[in-house]
């Protein structure tokens, strides 16, 4: 597994085609789990760890990998399941998520599965841990809950909706009246972090849990409601989403001769020149790191001024 990001060029030709790579792995019990490969780093065994005071109750301590010192999470534990013990043989999903590196501890890695977002769901509401997950699939026979890791950082390091007093365009805001941003994602999180934001700038949103509930949405507003339409200044969409995702979106949106000239800006935890590269290749017109709301307030504001 030390070469999981081997192969970037085949990683690339995923891009628009709603399909992902998934990192399958088992935490205390036979039950699998699963996160994006785009997010992993490199799986490693742990060979140190310092314990750090005061620090959060999942965080086994922080070890040095590369150089660099990266905190270790006790994923098990963070999802609300019993810790895994730590030791030497531990093994550690290196990744990286709004411009942070961070190892998670799991029991073990079981391998790597190409697969359609199509055949990505999401959890049902009855699942016992939906509250951790963003999707649930299968794989052969069996099912794989895809966690929200987004969230487990989220409440390691608690985010903010707070927006800079020089970031702030009074001009710009006057603009707003009636127009909304269509945001999608499928992390309850990041929805709540980016329409806490938006909101804050005195504009509506409206949101979707994935790309094709937000493309249907649009095909309806074009059909039904032109004036709704109109009123869309932007689609803000995360990357990885079950049905469809982001990527795809953008594809489907660039395809349709009436929404071809959407403003469409990818809002991810994928982050670095590689993905900035994939969000171009579909036709985004921008790329946002998620969790950070200066940035993300000065592209609407700037949205706001050119629209």
């Amino acid at each position: 597994m030390s070469g999981v990001l081997a192969s970037v060029d085949q990683r690339t030709k995923l891009v628009g085609e709603n399909r992902l790579e998934l990192l399958m792995f088992r935490l205390s019990s036979k039950q699998l789990f699963a996160i994006n490969v785009f997010k992993v780093q490199e799986v490693l065994q742990l060979s140190n760890l310092t314990e750090m005071p005061k620090r959060h109750y999942c965080v086994c301590g922080v070890t040095t990998i590369r150089g660099k010192t990266v905190p270790v999470i006790n994923l098990s534990q963070a999802i609300g399941m019993p810790a895994l013990p730590v030791d030497k043989n531990s093994t550690l999903i290196v990744t990286e998520y709004n411009r942070s590196v961070q190892a998670f501890l799991v029991g073990g890695v079981e391998r790597i599965v190409n697969m359609n977002w199509e055949e990505i769901s999401p959890p049902p509401v009855t699942a016992g841990r939906t509250h951790y997950l963003t999707a649930i699939t299968r794989y052969k026979g069996q099912i794989v809950e895809v966690i929200d890791v987004e969230k487990v950082l989220a409440e390691i390091t608690p985010f903010t909706t707070e927006i800079s007093a020089e970031i702030i365009d009074s001009d710009a805001i006057q603009k707003a009246g009636e127009k909304f941003i269509l945001v999608v994602d499928d992390s309850p999180v990041a929805l709540q972090q980016a329409t806490g934001t938006i909101q804050k700038l005195g504009l509506k949103t409206v949101t979707a849990p994935n790309g094709m509930k937000a493309f249907m949405m649009l095909r309806d507003w074009l059909d039904n409601d032109p004036e709704k339409l109109s009123q869309c200044l932007m689609v803000l969409t995360d990357a990885e989403m079950p049905e469809m995702d982001g990527y795809r979106l953008t594809t489907e949106i660039r395809k349709h001769d009436q929404l071809s000239s959407m403003h469409v800006v990818m809002h991810t935890s994928l982050s670095g020149n590689f993905n900035r590269a994939m969000t171009q290749k579909v036709g985004c017109d921008g790329f946002l790191s998620k969790f950070q709301p200066d940035e993300l307030a000065a592209v609407v504001l700037q949205r706001l001024k050119d629209a």
